[in-house]
């Protein structure tokens, strides 16, 4: 995955956010993109690039992720056709709702990104006035309004409920007691009760341990998100994990030697893209959607999501008797003989209206079929769709060895 600063208006990166949350499950998916996507970064490539709003920046994906038709190649605009270039806000800055631009982003200081305050620097959260950062970050009231964990006095001081004492630097908000003390990487959370803090874990026999994400690969987690490699290996520019030195992209994985690439779970390797692809249950109902995150399909156009897999839609009913087997194409009978404009009988036969004959597949009136042999092009649909209909109806019935 490559990063470059650019300036151009992101409107690649606005049709990505519409495709990608037409599904349901991908409602976070603005904050999930690195994860979903990758954690390469490789700034430089694209300088040369006019430059005409700040904080934003140029991002290579996959180009799988933006196909929308079944039968549509598969064509990028990046550094090879199998990566597409879009556009969107660098690291540590995310898109304003209200205007499009970057601003910067303070989710990863505050709990609630900086709500009833200005972020006016990435990470940098400054609380409005009558308003304090509490121990996780978040600005509260402070008296005459409220205090945390106690209660406001007209004078506006404010008393601590038990087990509770006030902030020693502020004194405008109550911290939980933890009358013996936390251990290393642990915090008070209530009254005497510690828990791990931000950024660990607590591991059985070894207390709270830093966690990074993805995992070091060739390295031991020694901060939250900071990896110590082992002798021998080494992290790439703006990436985190330690592996080989290697040639592949090797987004969501890591370099095992210079020609293999390990692959994080829930991905699988991809000889066009040189990287590890997300895989899906059944391939998104055998390759009518694209799987854009470990277990998360979008469906092309003409399917929808039904559980884990894409499905043909059919505006109109295919009948007791018929199912959908194509986008707006029936299925009679276990042969699934092509049905359109017409209903499925008992027998498994695509039954038309009276004046109206079953044409390869469709139901049509008679002036119409003369229509259907005016091109070449669609003799040789109709030649196709005959040798469906003809396999369809009896052409189980021939031994061709």
């Amino acid at each position: 995955m490559r990063w470059n600063c650019s300036w151009t208006e992101p409107l690649l990166l606005m049709l990505l956010a519409a495709t990608l949350t037409s599904t349901a499950t991908l409602a976070a998916v603005s904050r999930s993109s690195l994860e979903l996507y990758g954690d390469i970064h490789t700034p430089g490539e694209f300088d040369s690039l006019s430059q005409t709003r700040p904080n934003l920046c140029q991002r290579e994906l996959p180009a799988i992720f933006f196909q929308t038709h079944k039968e549509a190649p598969v064509r990028g605009n990046g550094s090879s056709i199998y990566y597409q270039r879009i556009e969107q806000c660098c690291e540590g800055y995310r898109t304003d709702p209200y205007n499009g631009h970057c601003v910067p982003d303070c989710a990863h200081s505050s709990p609630d990104n900086c709500r009833n305050g200005f972020c006016r620097a990435t990470g940098r959260c400054e609380c409005f006035a009558e308003f304090v950062r509490n121990e996780q970050g978040a600005c509260i009231h402070t008296c005459p309004i409220a205090c945390q964990h106690g209660r406001c006095y007209l004078n506006g001081t404010c008393a601590c409920h038990a087990g509770y004492t006030l902030d020693a630097e502020t004194r405008l908000f109550c911290r939980a007691h933890c009358p013996k003390g936390c251990g290393t990487h642990e915090q008070c959370v209530a009254p005497d009760k510690c828990e791990c803090s931000p950024g660990y874990r607590r591991i059985p026999e070894m207390g709270c341990q830093p966690i990074c994400a993805p995992d070091c690969g060739y390295g031991k987690c020694v901060a939250p998100n900071e990896c110590e490699c082992i002798p021998g290996f080494m992290k790439r520019r703006q990436r985190n994990v330690c592996e080989a030195e290697c040639y592949l992209n090797c987004e969501n994985g890591f370099c095992e030697s210079r020609f293999k690439c390990h692959c994080r779970a829930g991905y699988r390797y991809d000889d066009n893209t040189t990287s590890c692809l997300p895989v899906c249950q059944d391939d998104c109902g055998h390759g009518n959607g694209v799987c854009i995150a470990p277990g998360i399909c979008r469906c092309f156009q003409g399917y929808e999501l039904r559980g884990n897999s894409c499905e043909p839609l059919c505006e109109g009913s295919c009948g007791f008797y018929g199912k959908c087997v194509t986008p707006n194409v029936c299925g009679c009978g276990p042969d699934e003989q092509h049905c359109i404009n017409g209903s499925c009988d008992a027998n498994g036969h695509c039954q038309c209206a009276a004046g109206w004959t079953h044409f390869l597949g469709k139901c049509l009136e008679p002036q119409q079929i003369e229509q259907q042999l005016s091109s070449r092009q669609r003799r040789k649909e109709h030649d196709d769709e005959l040798n469906y209909e003809f396999n369809a109806l009896i052409g189980r019935l021939f031994n061709w060895s």
